[in-house]
């Protein structure tokens, strides 16, 4: 399994913006499909965004899409979602997985994901 680490999380104003990062500890991301999927309190995790492994293919929730972007830089092994236009139903935990040889087919199934980081809170309040 690869680990993950997570970062950029924080408290933001409504309408504020946050870029969440992914970085393995020790291996190439290039080769996996990046999930962000989000959680609250008693609630499953939910599928946020995705990016294949292969052509770049990105999949969103609708209740992000035109406000969070999804992106990867292979030279820094690093996968970033831009969240822009954020409201307090964005609060939650940000958790990104790794899903080897992936195109994003399976998303937003989290079991499919094989390695998760720790999350990373986000919270949306005036």
């Amino acid at each position: 399994q690869v680990q993950l680490v997570e970062s950029g999380g924080g408290l933001v104003q409504p309408g504020g913006s946050l870029t969440l990062s992914c970085a393995p500890a020790r291996w190439t991301l290039g080769y996996y499909a990046v999930g962000w999927f989000s959680q609250v309190p008693g609630k499953e995790r939910e599928g946020v965004s995705c990016i294949s492994s292969t052509d770049g293919t990105t999949r969103y929730d609708d209740s992000v899409k035109d406000r969070f972007t999804i992106s990867r830089d292979n030279e820094k092994n690093t996968v970033y979602l831009q969240m822009n236009s954020l409201k307090p139903e964005d609060t939650a935990v940000y958790y990104c997985a790794a899903d080897l040889w992936g195109n994003c087919s399976t998303w937003p199934q989290a079991s499919e994901f094989e390695s998760w980081g720790q999350g990373t809170q986000v919270t949306v309040s005036s």
